[in-house]
Protein backbone atom coordinates (compact mmCIF):
# COMPACT_ATOMS: atom_id res chain seq x y z
CA UNK A 1 0.00 0.00 0.00
CA UNK A 2 1.23 3.53 -0.72
CA UNK A 3 2.92 6.01 1.54
CA UNK A 4 1.51 9.48 1.02
CA UNK A 5 4.09 12.04 2.06
CA UNK A 6 3.56 15.77 1.82
CA UNK A 7 3.68 19.18 3.40
CA UNK A 8 1.11 21.56 4.85
CA UNK A 9 1.16 23.81 1.76
CA UNK A 10 2.32 23.71 -1.83
CA UNK A 11 3.56 27.30 -2.05
CA UNK A 12 6.04 29.17 0.15
CA UNK A 13 7.96 32.38 -0.47
CA UNK A 14 11.26 30.64 0.32
CA UNK A 15 10.77 27.60 -1.91
CA UNK A 16 11.44 28.97 -5.44
CA UNK A 17 14.93 27.77 -6.31
CA UNK A 18 14.73 25.22 -3.49
CA UNK A 19 11.67 23.00 -3.97
CA UNK A 20 10.06 24.97 -6.80
CA UNK A 21 11.28 26.44 -10.07
CA UNK A 22 12.11 30.13 -10.13
CA UNK A 23 10.01 32.57 -12.08
CA UNK A 24 6.66 30.85 -11.56
CA UNK A 25 3.50 32.57 -10.46
CA UNK A 26 2.22 31.37 -7.10
CA UNK A 27 -0.77 29.88 -8.92
CA UNK A 28 1.67 27.64 -10.81
CA UNK A 29 3.50 26.24 -7.77
CA UNK A 30 1.27 23.20 -7.29
CA UNK A 31 2.47 21.58 -10.52
CA UNK A 32 6.11 21.71 -9.35
CA UNK A 33 5.20 20.59 -5.84
CA UNK A 34 3.33 17.57 -7.21
CA UNK A 35 6.44 16.42 -9.09
CA UNK A 36 8.05 15.72 -5.69
CA UNK A 37 5.25 15.01 -3.21
CA UNK A 38 2.12 12.92 -3.71
CA UNK A 39 -0.19 14.61 -1.19
CA UNK A 40 -0.75 17.95 0.52
CA UNK A 41 -2.75 19.35 3.40
CA UNK A 42 -5.40 21.57 1.86
CA UNK A 43 -5.46 24.19 4.59
CA UNK A 44 -7.03 26.83 2.37
CA UNK A 45 -10.40 25.11 2.64
CA UNK A 46 -10.43 25.69 6.41
CA UNK A 47 -10.77 29.42 5.75
CA UNK A 48 -13.00 29.29 2.68
CA UNK A 49 -14.47 26.76 0.27
CA UNK A 50 -12.47 26.66 -3.00
CA UNK A 51 -14.37 27.70 -6.10
CA UNK A 52 -14.98 25.29 -8.95
CA UNK A 53 -12.46 26.97 -11.27
CA UNK A 54 -9.66 26.57 -8.69
CA UNK A 55 -10.56 22.93 -8.12
CA UNK A 56 -10.49 22.19 -11.84
CA UNK A 57 -7.14 23.96 -12.20
CA UNK A 58 -5.66 21.96 -9.29
CA UNK A 59 -6.92 18.74 -10.84
CA UNK A 60 -5.19 19.59 -14.12
CA UNK A 61 -1.90 20.40 -12.36
CA UNK A 62 -1.58 17.04 -10.54
CA UNK A 63 -1.13 13.47 -11.68
CA UNK A 64 -3.66 10.66 -11.21
CA UNK A 65 -1.94 9.35 -8.07
CA UNK A 66 -1.83 12.68 -6.26
CA UNK A 67 -4.09 13.02 -3.21
CA UNK A 68 -5.53 16.17 -1.64
CA UNK A 69 -6.41 16.14 2.07
CA UNK A 70 -8.71 19.10 2.48
CA UNK A 71 -9.78 20.34 5.88
CA UNK A 72 -13.45 20.91 6.53
CA UNK A 73 -14.18 24.65 6.72
CA UNK A 74 -14.13 26.27 10.14
CA UNK A 75 -17.86 26.82 9.75
CA UNK A 76 -18.21 23.05 10.17
CA UNK A 77 -15.56 22.34 12.80
CA UNK A 78 -15.38 25.51 14.88
CA UNK A 79 -18.79 27.17 14.83
CA UNK A 80 -21.75 25.91 16.82
CA UNK A 81 -22.57 22.28 17.54
CA UNK A 82 -21.22 19.57 15.25
CA UNK A 83 -24.65 17.96 15.03
CA UNK A 84 -26.00 21.19 13.54
CA UNK A 85 -23.31 21.39 10.86
CA UNK A 86 -24.16 18.32 8.80
CA UNK A 87 -25.67 20.32 5.94
CA UNK A 88 -22.62 22.59 5.41
CA UNK A 89 -20.32 19.54 5.69
CA UNK A 90 -22.23 17.76 2.93
CA UNK A 91 -22.31 20.94 0.83
CA UNK A 92 -18.53 21.22 1.18
CA UNK A 93 -18.03 17.66 -0.03
CA UNK A 94 -20.35 18.31 -2.96
CA UNK A 95 -18.36 21.43 -3.89
CA UNK A 96 -15.21 19.29 -4.10
CA UNK A 97 -16.72 17.17 -6.90
CA UNK A 98 -14.00 18.03 -9.48
CA UNK A 99 -11.45 16.46 -7.11
CA UNK A 100 -13.47 13.56 -5.67
CA UNK A 101 -11.22 11.06 -7.45
CA UNK A 102 -8.14 12.65 -5.83
CA UNK A 103 -9.39 13.05 -2.26
CA UNK A 104 -7.16 11.16 0.14
CA UNK A 105 -8.64 12.44 3.39
CA UNK A 106 -11.23 14.90 4.54
CA UNK A 107 -9.82 16.29 7.77
CA UNK A 108 -12.02 17.53 10.61
CA UNK A 109 -9.74 19.61 12.84
CA UNK A 110 -11.58 20.34 16.09
CA UNK A 111 -10.65 23.20 18.44
CA UNK A 112 -9.36 22.73 21.97
CA UNK A 113 -12.75 23.86 23.27
CA UNK A 114 -14.48 20.91 21.60
CA UNK A 115 -14.56 18.24 24.30
CA UNK A 116 -16.50 15.18 25.46
CA UNK A 117 -19.82 17.03 25.34
CA UNK A 118 -19.53 17.14 21.53
CA UNK A 119 -18.91 13.43 21.00
CA UNK A 120 -22.58 12.66 20.37
CA UNK A 121 -22.63 15.41 17.77
CA UNK A 122 -19.42 14.09 16.24
CA UNK A 123 -21.04 10.67 15.94
CA UNK A 124 -24.04 12.19 14.15
CA UNK A 125 -21.83 14.17 11.80
CA UNK A 126 -19.60 11.21 10.91
CA UNK A 127 -22.60 8.97 10.40
CA UNK A 128 -24.05 11.45 7.90
CA UNK A 129 -20.93 11.68 5.72
CA UNK A 130 -20.66 9.59 2.53
CA UNK A 131 -18.92 6.26 3.10
CA UNK A 132 -16.72 6.51 0.01
CA UNK A 133 -14.47 9.17 1.54
CA UNK A 134 -11.77 8.68 4.15
CA UNK A 135 -12.29 10.93 7.16
CA UNK A 136 -9.66 12.08 9.64
CA UNK A 137 -10.49 13.69 12.98
CA UNK A 138 -8.01 15.77 14.97
CA UNK A 139 -8.89 16.58 18.59
CA UNK A 140 -7.18 18.99 20.97
CA UNK A 141 -9.28 18.98 24.15
CA UNK A 142 -7.21 17.75 27.16
CA UNK A 143 -9.91 15.28 28.26
CA UNK A 144 -9.55 13.46 24.94
CA UNK A 145 -5.92 12.72 25.76
CA UNK A 146 -6.39 11.80 29.43
CA UNK A 147 -6.74 8.02 28.80
CA UNK A 148 -10.05 8.09 30.64
CA UNK A 149 -13.58 7.27 29.60
CA UNK A 150 -13.83 10.31 27.31
CA UNK A 151 -10.84 9.24 25.26
CA UNK A 152 -11.96 5.61 25.20
CA UNK A 153 -15.35 6.76 23.98
CA UNK A 154 -13.74 8.86 21.24
CA UNK A 155 -11.60 5.96 20.08
CA UNK A 156 -14.56 3.56 20.05
CA UNK A 157 -16.55 6.06 18.01
CA UNK A 158 -13.78 6.46 15.46
CA UNK A 159 -13.27 2.70 15.23
CA UNK A 160 -17.00 2.16 14.66
CA UNK A 161 -17.04 4.83 11.95
CA UNK A 162 -13.71 3.70 10.41
CA UNK A 163 -12.54 7.28 10.82
CA UNK A 164 -8.87 8.05 11.38
CA UNK A 165 -7.67 9.69 14.57
CA UNK A 166 -5.12 12.19 13.29
CA UNK A 167 -1.91 12.02 15.29
CA UNK A 168 -0.16 15.31 16.00
CA UNK A 169 3.52 15.11 16.99
CA UNK A 170 4.52 18.63 17.98
CA UNK A 171 7.24 17.57 20.44
CA UNK A 172 10.19 18.81 18.32
CA UNK A 173 8.95 22.37 18.12
CA UNK A 174 8.48 22.55 21.90
CA UNK A 175 11.75 20.78 22.75
CA UNK A 176 13.92 23.88 22.19
CA UNK A 177 13.78 27.48 23.42
CA UNK A 178 11.95 29.95 21.20
CA UNK A 179 15.12 31.63 19.96
CA UNK A 180 13.69 32.75 16.62
CA UNK A 181 10.48 34.54 15.66
CA UNK A 182 9.41 31.45 13.69
CA UNK A 183 9.79 29.17 16.71
CA UNK A 184 8.03 31.66 18.99
CA UNK A 185 5.14 31.85 16.55
CA UNK A 186 4.97 28.06 16.20
CA UNK A 187 5.02 27.52 19.96
CA UNK A 188 2.19 30.00 20.31
CA UNK A 189 0.00 28.52 17.57
CA UNK A 190 0.72 24.78 17.49
CA UNK A 191 -1.10 22.54 19.97
CA UNK A 192 1.03 20.94 22.66
CA UNK A 193 -0.78 17.64 23.02
CA UNK A 194 0.44 14.13 23.93
CA UNK A 195 1.32 11.73 21.14
CA UNK A 196 -1.22 8.91 21.36
CA UNK A 197 -0.39 6.41 18.63
CA UNK A 198 -3.50 4.60 17.48
CA UNK A 199 -4.89 3.63 14.09
CA UNK A 200 -8.69 3.73 14.16
CA UNK A 201 -9.22 3.71 10.39
CA UNK A 202 -7.69 2.36 7.21
CA UNK A 203 -5.47 5.35 6.48
CA UNK A 204 -3.49 6.57 9.52
CA UNK A 205 -2.48 10.23 9.50
CA UNK A 206 0.59 11.66 11.24
CA UNK A 207 1.31 15.38 11.34
CA UNK A 208 4.96 15.87 12.34
CA UNK A 209 5.80 19.41 13.47
CA UNK A 210 9.56 19.86 13.40
CA UNK A 211 11.78 22.78 14.27
CA UNK A 212 14.13 24.46 11.76
CA UNK A 213 17.21 22.58 13.00
CA UNK A 214 16.99 19.39 10.96
CA UNK A 215 19.42 17.43 13.13
CA UNK A 216 17.43 18.25 16.28
CA UNK A 217 14.37 16.53 14.78
CA UNK A 218 16.07 13.17 14.26
CA UNK A 219 15.40 11.67 17.74
CA UNK A 220 11.72 12.44 17.27
CA UNK A 221 11.10 11.09 13.75
CA UNK A 222 13.33 8.02 13.86
CA UNK A 223 11.03 6.11 16.29
CA UNK A 224 8.18 6.65 13.82
CA UNK A 225 9.86 4.55 11.13
CA UNK A 226 8.90 1.06 12.40
CA UNK A 227 5.37 2.23 13.21
CA UNK A 228 4.83 3.69 9.74
CA UNK A 229 6.33 0.63 8.09
CA UNK A 230 4.19 -1.63 10.27
CA UNK A 231 1.02 0.09 9.12
CA UNK A 232 2.13 -0.22 5.51
CA UNK A 233 2.84 -3.92 6.05
CA UNK A 234 -0.71 -4.31 7.41
CA UNK A 235 -2.03 -3.07 4.07
CA UNK A 236 -2.92 0.43 5.21
CA UNK A 237 -2.25 3.59 3.29
CA UNK A 238 -0.30 6.03 5.46
CA UNK A 239 -0.36 9.82 5.32
CA UNK A 240 2.62 11.67 6.76
CA UNK A 241 2.60 15.46 6.71
CA UNK A 242 5.84 17.21 7.61
CA UNK A 243 5.99 20.74 8.95
CA UNK A 244 8.73 22.91 10.41
CA UNK A 245 8.32 26.07 12.44
CA UNK A 246 8.32 28.33 9.38
CA UNK A 247 8.07 25.49 6.79
CA UNK A 248 11.16 26.75 4.98
CA UNK A 249 13.02 23.52 5.86
CA UNK A 250 9.97 21.24 5.60
CA UNK A 251 10.84 19.86 2.11
CA UNK A 252 14.34 18.84 3.20
CA UNK A 253 13.09 17.30 6.46
CA UNK A 254 10.48 15.33 4.52
CA UNK A 255 13.15 14.14 2.07
CA UNK A 256 15.34 12.98 4.96
CA UNK A 257 12.49 10.96 6.47
CA UNK A 258 11.59 9.52 3.05
CA UNK A 259 15.16 8.27 2.58
CA UNK A 260 15.04 6.58 5.97
CA UNK A 261 11.82 4.83 4.91
CA UNK A 262 13.49 3.60 1.72
CA UNK A 263 11.03 5.70 -0.26
CA UNK A 264 13.26 8.53 -1.53
CA UNK A 265 11.67 11.54 -3.15
CA UNK A 266 12.42 12.73 -6.67
CA UNK A 267 15.36 15.12 -6.49
CA UNK A 268 14.74 18.85 -6.12
CA UNK A 269 17.27 21.73 -6.11
CA UNK A 270 17.50 22.18 -2.34
CA UNK A 271 18.01 18.48 -1.70
CA UNK A 272 21.27 16.56 -1.42
CA UNK A 273 22.15 15.16 -4.88
CA UNK A 274 22.28 11.56 -3.65
CA UNK A 275 18.70 11.72 -2.39
CA UNK A 276 17.08 10.69 -5.65
CA UNK A 277 14.49 8.17 -6.67
CA UNK A 278 10.74 7.94 -6.73
CA UNK A 279 8.20 7.91 -3.94
CA UNK A 280 5.58 6.52 -6.29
Amino acid sequence: MPLYLGLSQWSHAGWPGNLLSRGLKSTEHLADYAKVFNTVEGNTSFYGVPDTHSLQRWEAMTGPDFRFTFKFPSTVSHQGRLADNIAPALAFIEQLTPLHHKLGQLMLQLPAACGPEQLDGLAQLLDALPNEFEIGVEVRHPALFAKGEAERRLNRLLLEQSANRIIMDSRPVFAVPATTPALADAQQKKPKVPVHIISTGKTPVVRFIGNPSLAANTPFWQPWLPRLQGWLNEGKSVYLFVHTADNMQAPLLAATIAEALNAPLPAFPGQKPEAQGSLF
